[in-house]
């Protein structure tokens, strides 16, 4: 016990740890995503040079439409490259071919470099770059390439053979050992479970092998990488654009990611701060459970609302842009998710009034048991079976429930009994008094009582009403005291009869059906041949 709790107290301050980090890291790489998606790439053959920014009135997106094109087509001619830089305006510019390429401003640079350094980095990664796009388009280099290209795809499709040999003859291998260590069957369940793992490992794994070796040679021709560059621009443009707008602001699908991302993080590092508020510090309190878990969910769910206001206002979505969303969704709420918002709703009064706590033994319809969890939604009841009930919220509001532990859990159990005309009912009532005496879970105060309650059909009806603090286990303490009741009630020869029903009949003719008569007539022979 000493060392299960040393281990567990040090997992619960890590998972906050990381819970604290993981949200912290969210919120520091929301800016610098924000700025990277703000500068666009200068590109050639596929291949990224630089990345420059907003300059004055044009954006980053066309000032690199521009030089994308005249490298392009710079490329394409048959000119000696000539990349060199001027000063215009107080700011240097690079010339390409004595034709203006770009101007290099502030925005561009850098922090601990000046424009003039920027722009002769840039200007000797723009002539790098041209003379190795032309380079890639000769006759030699394609040769070779080629040559490269055909041995890495001969050199993937034996790679692939082997992992599929390898899974073939291993498996037969482990399969061979397995059966003749443990007897098993070869068709048996667990074989079959490692043969789809290592069917799904090394399929995976020639996937990826053969996605890598395709990757691998459209990065080696200038053309093919071209198109390559082209469809993952068009999948990160789908994921950048702008495709929804929330007043002034656009956003696109990766920042909604971003942002689902950091309330995913808030949800798990709330719960992770309730966990560690009922387990360290509720606990020492001494409260009972009922009350801890009112605190722990105020606490949880009023974290999350707060924590998600912040979140959108430093994300730099108004707070009132969302009166229209908010509109359509109370109407969606109002039609299509009302169970969830009334048992929501009732979850909260329960919360706030409490006439079920933790622990309280209850009886909500047919079931009977302990209450261990009130959610926001539904209430989990722990029956004698240990079978957990889930329980809308609502239902608590909207019909009776019987809370044996509210306020006081001292209750009053009820015992018929009936015993035979014959009897003396002071004695009977003795009885029953010492039976229940016998018994340490019967309260003494207040006292057990017997009540004569009715002249019955065949017996006479007494009640045994006794006291117990413990209401979870009135079923037992009815079964002690039944079999104590039976045991003296047998000691002091006192009659518990049986159901009996007297026929008279009136004298005149009887007469029976051939079936009735033939039927009397086996039940006498049988009832002589017994004798």
């Amino acid at each position: 016990m000493f060392y299960s709790y040393r281990l567990r107290l040090p997992l619960k301050y890590f998972n906050i740890f990381i819970s604290g980090v993981t949200f912290i890291l969210f919120l520091w790489l929301t800016p610098v995503v924000a700025q990277a998606l703000t500068k666009a790439p200068v590109i050639l053959d596929g291949q990224q040079i630089f990345q420059i920014s907003d300059s004055g009135q044009y954006s980053a997106q066309e000032r690199t439409n521009l030089i994308n094109s005249q490298l392009k087509n710079a490329i394409q001619t048959s000119e000696s490259i000539q990349v060199k830089i001027e000063k215009r305006n107080q700011l240097p510019t690079i010339l390409l071919n004595d034709r203006y390429l770009l101007t290099v401003t502030e925005q561009d640079t850098v922090p601990g470099s000046t424009v003039d350094e920027q722009a002769k980095i840039w200007a000797q990664q723009i002539e790098e770059a041209l003379q190795q796009a032309n380079l890639e388009r000769t006759r030699t280099y394609l040769q070779q390439t080629t040559f490269v290209a055909v041995a890495i795809l001969l050199i993937t499709a034996g790679l692939s053979w082997l992992l599929g040999w390898i899974r073939h003859h291993f498996f037969r291998v482990v399969s061979q050992r397995l059966t003749t260590n443990s007897n098993a069957i070869p068709n048996s369940e667990p074989l079959k479970v490692l043969e789809l793992f290592f069917k799904l490992v090394l399929a995976s794994m020639r996937i990826g092998l053969w996605i890598s070796a395709i990757l691998y040679i459209t990065n080696l021709f200038p053309f093919t990488r071209q198109w390559s560059y082209q469809i993952s621009n068009i999948l990160i443009t789908s994921f950048t654009s702008p495709i929804l707008t929330l007043g002034k602001n656009p956003y696109s699908l990766t920042e909604l990611i971003i942002l689902i991302g950091l309330l995913f993080g808030l949800v798990i590092f709330a719960g992770t701060i309730t966990n560690f508020l009922r387990s360290r510090i509720l606990y020492l309190t001494g409260i009972n459970r009922g009350a801890q878990e009112a605190i722990v969910i105020l606490f949880k769910y009023g974290l999350i609302f707060i924590g998600t206001l912040v979140l959108l206002q430093i994300w730099g979505l108004d707070i009132s842009s969302l009166t229209i969303l908010a509109s359509a969704l109370s109407v969606g709420i109002g039609f299509g998710l009302q169970d969830i918002a009334k048992n929501f709703g009732s979850g909260l009064v329960l919360v706030f009034e409490r006439p079920i706590q933790i622990g309280d033994f209850v009886e909500v319809g047919e079931y009977t048991g302990t209450v261990e969890r009130i959610g926001a939604r539904s209430t989990e009841i722990r029956t004698l079976d240990h079978v957990s009930i889930i329980v809308p919220n609502s239902r608590f509001l909207e019909k009776e429930v019987i809370n044996w532990s509210h306020r006081n859990p001292i209750s009053r159990l009820h015992l018929p009994v009936g015993v035979a005309y014959s009897s003396d009912p002071k004695t009977v009532q003795d009885a029953l008094l010492e039976a229940a005496s016998k018994h340490p879970n019967v309260l003494q105060t207040p006292s057990p009582l017997v009540l004569f309650k009715e002249f019955g059909n065949n017996t006479l009806n007494f009640e045994l009403l006794v006291w117990t603090a413990e209401p979870n286990k009135q079923f037992l303490l009815k079964s002690d005291l039944y079999y104590n009741i039976y045991e003296i009630l047998q000691q002091r020869q006192i009659e518990i009869p049986f159901a009996q029903l007297d026929l008279h009949m009136r004298s005149g003719t009887l007469e029976f059906t051939p079936e009735m008569q033939l039927a009397l007539m086996q039940m006498v022979k049988r009832l002589s041949n017994n004798e």
